[in-house]
């Protein structure tokens, strides 16, 4: 069996997001911390390694008895994300797109100006008081990005557990934080309008149906 099923949706934003972008040509007087930004439009985006990346971690936290490298994770997670172990070389069966702000127009519809925002923030040294401040920007909260990930299907008796895993991460996501600087409140995020289709090869329609209904019962969302 060789199949792909493309799974869709909506990742929302419930609070500002920082994931960083470069500052190296930033002007004088300029935000320290910018937010990285899609090329040909500006928009601010997410790339595709960011939530590959927070996915495992939550998931290595949740699955791996102790503290392991990446190349030692879980074989549930090893085998969603792939493994460069000696021996045991493995593929990642999910490929992340990179995700750019796709509702831009009802944001500026509901008054605002600019799509992200200038958070200051402070730091005091408790042994000198003397105080560190910095500019940190953010994608502003309800900022919705379009979700496209691919899942390689290979062995058909695995693919439930394989959603399973990857719905289990999503969930635990919608929990934790997305970015940088979550402790703080940033990057809170949720999952919605998550859909499961057969993108190429064989593929039963019923097998891609209950990918979905797996998906969806671990987020908390409907079909």
């Amino acid at each position: 069996m060789y199949g792909k099923i493309q799974i869709t949706g909506k990742l929302e934003l419930q609070t500002g997001m920082h994931i960083g972008g470069s500052a190296a040509f930033a002007a004088i007087g300029a935000v320290d911390a910018p937010v990285i930004k899609d090329v040909h439009s500006n928009l601010p985006m997410i790339p595709g390694s960011s939530l590959k990346g927070k996915l495992r971690t939550l998931l290595a936290r949740e699955y791996n008895q102790r503290l392991v490298r990446p190349d030692d994770d879980d074989i549930r997670i090893a085998r969603l994300f792939g493994t460069s172990q000696k021996g045991n070389i493995q593929r990642s069966r999910l490929l992340f797109s990179d995700m750019v702000l796709s509702n831009e127009e009802e944001l500026r519809g509901r008054g605002l100006q600019s799509l992200t925002e200038i958070k200051f923030e402070n730091t005091i040294n408790r042994m000198t008081a003397v105080a560190n401040p910095r500019q940190i920007e953010r994608v502003v909260r309800g900022g919705s990005f379009d979700l496209d990930v691919i899942y390689e299907a290979s062995d058909e008796a695995e693919v439930l557990e394989d959603m399973k895993t990857l719905g289990e991460g999503m969930r635990l996501l919608q929990y934790d934080y997305l970015g940088g600087h979550g402790s703080r409140g940033y990057g809170k995020v949720r999952f919605r309008d998550v859909r499961t289709e057969a993108a190429a090869g064989a593929v039963r329609e019923e097998l891609v149906r209950t990918c979905g209904e797996i998906l969806n019962r671990c987020i908390g969302g409907q079909e």
